[in-house]
């Protein structure tokens, strides 16, 4: 046997008996935190029924919890039900003076647990809460450390459906704040205080995603409240949500404009077309309405009036009043019609009327003596009659002074009848109008005071 072969099988018995001590050395170890375990819960010794006692062990002072969370998502805010779901990691940490061990110099770090019941639990609940639930796939995702020195560390993944109310008077131009609240069951305040751990207590997931909402920010804050049985501890976390608009002005904004416009078109139309006008008014008006009850079926039932419904509400009046312009039109023409009409039975009437006379008159001068003189007065005034004159005065002061055209009536005397100018009327007015009420909506609404949406 070689003296390299040699050093080779005395290298592979050492590391077997390293590899043996060191797995002695960790069921050792192992068998060590099972003995403290034994110690500090074990029957008789630790009683989780108990509350532990104030700060430096003293009794009468209330235990002091510090709570942080992880966001992990949010899967939707709806506004019709005024909720929104959250999915976090929730943290607990307190101290108990009964749970302290040796650490073997340094080596025990913490010991770690899976069943909450072996240990005092803090009573909270989320006060806002619709529905709840613990993930446990493939095991609980839920955790419990002891340190050295009494400090517990409860963590712990949970899915909720919280309550938002929401005030949708600026929807879809809304900012909400939806709220995180957590409370004390059954301790009060002389018991059981609730603090938020310092530095950075919620953290929020880096990618956070949400399809019309953006979360802009969030404020943590206390909320205790008082009842007839005491004061009880409360935290709540604020997230300001800020609706995303693009998703209303390409799917609601655009297609109501392009509706109001399209209702228009009627005012180009020949007035002799009334299938055409009447056909395209009431399929824009059917069109607009159906709109305005889609937005509202998405949007629960509430008592004020809405931004959207100022919208879709003066849309729907632009095409309502494109319609009824067509009605006063058709009426207008036909009036205009049996006027014409009559105008020209009159001048006929007269035409017979005159040609009659002229008849009768001929027959008149036939019957005379031809002999008959007439006593004929003069048609025409003579130039020095002082009536004549003020008559040739007025004359020369109207040639002077001429009267100033009117542009508008100049302008509408190229249109004979009166449907033909109130079409023309209203292809400007109806633009002119709907961009007036679009400068108003916009500056309303874009910049508008934001003091009831901030914190």
């Amino acid at each position: 046997m070689g003296t390299g072969h040699f050093f080779w099988v005395i290298f592979y018995f050492a590391s077997l008996c390293s590899a043996s001590l060191a797995n002695n050395a960790k069921i050792n170890f192992r068998e060590k935190e099972k003995k403290v375990l034994d110690q500090i819960l074990g029957a008789g010794k630790y009683d989780a029924r108990i509350r532990p006692s104030g700060l430096n062990g003293t009794e009468n002072l209330p235990t002091y919890v510090y709570v942080n969370m992880f966001l992990r998502s949010i899967s939707k805010i709806d506004d019709y039900k005024m909720e929104y779901s959250v999915q976090l990691t929730f943290r607990e940490q307190w101290t108990d003076e009964r749970l302290k061990f040796d650490d073997i110099q340094g080596r025990l770090k913490y010991l770690t647990l899976t069943e909450a019941n072996r240990v005092w639990m803090p009573d909270l609940f989320f006060s806002n809460e619709k529905e709840g639930h613990f993930h446990n796939i493939i095991m609980p995702n839920v955790y419990i450390r002891i340190f050295p020195n009494g400090s517990v560390l409860y963590s712990i993944r949970i899915s909720l459906t919280l309550a938002c109310p929401m005030n949708l008077k600026l929807y879809p131009l809304d900012r909400q704040i939806c709220s995180l609240r957590m409370a004390s069951y059954g301790w009060t305040t002389n018991d059981l205080v609730f603090l938020w751990k310092e530095g950075d207590p919620v953290q929020v997931v880096k990618n956070l995603h949400l399809p019309r909402f953006t979360l802009e920010k969030f404020l943590t804050d206390y909320c205790n409240s008082k009842t007839n049985t005491g004061e009880y501890s409360c935290l709540k976390v604020d997230l300001l949500f800020k609706r995303e608009f693009s998703y209303y002005l390409i799917q609601i904004y655009i297609p109501c404009c392009m509706l109001v416009i399209v209702s228009w078109v009627s005012f180009w139309l020949d007035q002799g077309a009334v299938p055409a006008r009447v056909s395209l008014g009431v399929t824009t008006l059917l069109t607009m309405a159906t709109q305005t009850s889609g937005i509202n079926a998405s949007l629960p039932p509430v008592s004020y009036t809405k931004a959207i419904d100022v919208w879709t509400g003066v849309c729907l009046t632009f095409v309502f009043g494109a319609l009824l312009e067509f009605a006063l039109v058709n009426y207008a023409s036909r009036s205009g019609s049996n006027k014409a009409n009559m105008h020209k039975e009159n001048m006929k009437k007269k035409r017979r009327d005159l040609e009659q006379a002229s008849i009768d008159a001929a027959s008149d001068l036939l019957d005379t003596d031809s002999n008959a003189t007439f006593a004929m007065k003069p048609l025409v005034r003579h130039p020095g009659d002082p009536l004549a004159l003020e008559k040739l005065r007025q004359c020369e002061v109207h040639m002077q002074a001429p009267k100033r055209p009117n542009c508008c009536k100049t302008w509408l005397s190229k249109f004979p009848t009166r449907s033909k100018r109130i079409d023309v009327i209203s292809r400007i007015t109806f633009p002119l109008v709907f961009a007036l009420f679009n400068l108003v909506y916009w500056s309303t609404y874009l910049f508008r005071d934001e003091e009831d949406e901030t914190f």
